[in-house]
């Protein structure tokens, strides 16, 4: 990896690149190394950056607000019923509540995305 950086900062000038070619083991292969580094053909991840990072940010979003509006429908009716005004202590914790009950969704939708790709062999 080492021979690629160094190669990389040294490919624009030609003193630069000797200084910087002369104790790389690497330096009469570095043209066919970048060239197979450009023609390498490698599957598209995609699939796997939108299930890794995606779809557990996009289920917590979806989630949090999806129990951040079922708590406060809930906080509303239990302050309306309320007369002497404990409730007051619900409000507080909504939000704290909504976030865990987030996490937790998204930690079962990484743990079944997990279970499905190993019961299909595919490792991401």
């Amino acid at each position: 990896m080492m021979f690629i950086i160094k190669c990389a900062f040294a490919y624009g000038s030609d003193m630069v690149q000797q200084e910087f070619c002369q104790d790389c083991r690497y330096k009469h292969d570095c043209r066919e190394i970048y060239r197979r580094l450009g023609h390498a053909t490698c599957p598209s991840i995609l699939r796997k950056v939108i299930v890794a990072f995606l779809l557990p940010l996009v289920v917590f979003i979806v989630s949090l607000a999806i129990f951040d509006e079922f708590f406060a429908v809930a906080v509303r009716s239990i302050l309306r019923s309320s007369q002497d005004g404990t409730g007051g202590n619900m409000q507080e914790l909504q939000t704290a509540v909504s976030f865990f009950m987030a996490l937790l969704i998204t930690s079962v939708c990484v743990v079944f995305t997990r279970a499905i790709n190993k019961r299909l062999g595919k490792d991401f």
